[in-house]
């Protein structure tokens, strides 16, 4: 897509709101009217992320502060980290490790190359953050990775509001385990509703890669009662399950982990998915977003 103009919409005195083509879509960044210098990334309508410039340790989405339990958790507080974003958003994550793991060294592959441009303009990185962007697709960016190179892969990455089939399968769960260091950890950020055969695939198979895989999600969407988000954590070192559970539990909005024979259980008969096999993660319903 070519270089498109940005429209500003706003009252006298008020942020305005930036709306621009990108390639995903029509990018909309929206000025919370509670906090100042904060705003919330659309994508063709679809909530994607939320940044407090004047404080990126704050995390308002519940699945981004899940994740963010996740980082805390990977090494001791405020240990420095190398860490692996495949989706960028308006790199909320990224900023959230440089503001409580100072001196961490951070790659984030987004493919969507004008994004990355209007959240670089728009919403500017702290210029000591250690954070390079590369605008490629997920899987080839973490090809580039060296091998053994990061404590923690984050995989957020959604195309139309859905996940690529190429980033389900055994075999990109090969490229991440090669990029990650002997007992790192992945996390991703998983969307899915009754049946939950997706979700249900995904943990079948990251648990053919790694040897231990906990599940975070909302209870609601755990029973296939709505649709949802869940983050699903894996390594091959045993995983912090007490704190996790507990910082899970006490989000504004609640979530449940499950893990060994509950998550077995919760698998079912799903088996793992391979790249023959891999479609996208479903689309949610409309009345999502509402």
């Amino acid at each position: 897509m070519g270089k498109s103009r940005s429209t500003r919409r706003g009252g006298a005195g008020a942020p305005e709101a930036v709306v621009e083509a990108v390639d995903g879509g029509l990018a909309e960044l929206i000025p919370d009217r509670e906090r100042a210098r904060a705003w919330t990334l659309l994508i063709d309508g679809a909530p994607q992320s939320y940044v407090a410039l004047d404080d990126p340790a704050y995390l308002s989405f519940e699945y981004q502060r899940r994740l963010g339990h996740v980082i805390d958790l990977v090494a001791p507080a405020g240990k420095p980290i190398h860490v692996v974003h495949l989706g960028g958003g308006a790199l909320t994550l990224a900023r959230y490790v440089a503001a409580t793991r100072p001196r961490s060294t951070q790659q984030v592959v987004e493919f969507d190359a004008a994004l990355v441009q209007l959240v670089r303009r728009e919403l500017p990185l702290d210029p000591n953050a250690r954070i390079r962007v590369r605008s490629t697709d997920a899987r080839a960016g973490l090809a580039k990775v060296p091998e053994g190179w990061a404590e923690l892969v984050v995989a957020d990455v959604f195309s139309g509001a859905r996940t690529p089939a190429h980033l389900t399968s055994t075999e990109f769960l090969d490229e991440v385990r090669r990029a990650l260091k002997p007992g790192g950890f992945y996390a991703a950020n998983l969307a899915d509703g009754p049946p939950l055969a997706h979700l249900r695939g995904q943990i079948a198979t990251v648990a053919a890669r790694f040897a231990e895989r906990a599940l975070i999600a909302d209870p609601t969407v755990l029973r296939g009662k709505r649709f949802g988000n869940a983050v699903l954590v894996a390594s091959d070192q045993p995983l912090p399950l007490a704190e996790l559970t507990r910082r899970a539990a006490s989000d504004p909005h609640p979530g449940r982990l499950q893990h060994g024979r509950e998550l077995t259980d919760f698998t079912g008969g799903a088996v793992p998915v391979t790249d023959a096999a891999a479609v996208a993660s479903p689309a949610p319903p409309p009345s999502v977003f509402r």
